[in-house]
């Protein structure tokens, strides 16, 4: 076979192969793009703005990430990761010592029954009063937990949302740098293909 022919066939190949990967490379680009669109879109309509740094609490200060983001308003998906476990992840820790919604529930539904059982019985009975208090401020809890955790969730929702956005982007410059190298290796094929020695055979 004729190195012309080789280099040829070698060089459209690869002409092939580069448009493909450039292709791929702008369907990634741009889902990239509609990702951060999309959750900087979404997180901006939620209106949250980080505590400033003067007003942060000391075991808020020790929560390197807002005291980074103090002040600003909430936009990116780093910031949502930062605000879902370092600001409301932390304050859901002190509603009933750590306990989570699930947990809490379950203790709560506990409580009502004694409280119910307790004032049917003894209706007067400050005993029975106090329970049905406990039982209350415990439901209570119960919805702050149900509430916050149900945001955190978002937020990290859209953390992940954006890191997939990231990635494609990074995956598309190297499908970008991928393809611009075949290319230049094409028409060096090609410059080959027709060059003096384009017509030797390959033995």
């Amino acid at each position: 076979m004729k190195r012309r022919t080789l280099d040829q066939i070698f060089s459209v190949g690869g002409l092939l192969l580069a448009g493909l990967l450039l292709v791929v490379g702008l369907v990634l680009n741009n889902q990239a793009s509609f990702a951060n669109t999309y959750v900087t879109d979404q997180l901006t309509a939620q209106n949250i703005t980080f505590t400033p740094a003067d007003k942060l609490k000391d075991e808020e200060k020790q929560q390197a990430c807002l005291l980074t983001y103090a002040g600003q308003k909430l936009t990116t998906g780093a910031q949502a990761e930062c605000y879902a476990n370092s600001y409301i992840g932390l304050h859901l820790k002190d509603i009933n010592e750590g306990k989570t919604y699930s947990q809490t529930s379950t203790e709560s539904r506990a409580k009502a029954t004694q409280a119910a059982e307790a004032m049917k019985a003894k209706p007067d009975d400050q005993a029975s009063k106090d329970l049905d208090k406990e039982a209350k401020a415990l439901a209570g809890k119960v919805d702050t937990l149900f509430k916050g955790e149900t945001l955190r969730g978002l937020l990290l929702t859209s953390y992940g949302f954006s890191i997939f956005g990231e990635r494609a982007q990074q995956t598309a410059m190297v499908l970008f740098a991928a393809a611009a190298v075949l290319l230049l290796a094409t028409i060096a094929g090609f410059v080959h293909a027709f060059g003096k020695h384009g017509g030797d055979v390959v033995k």
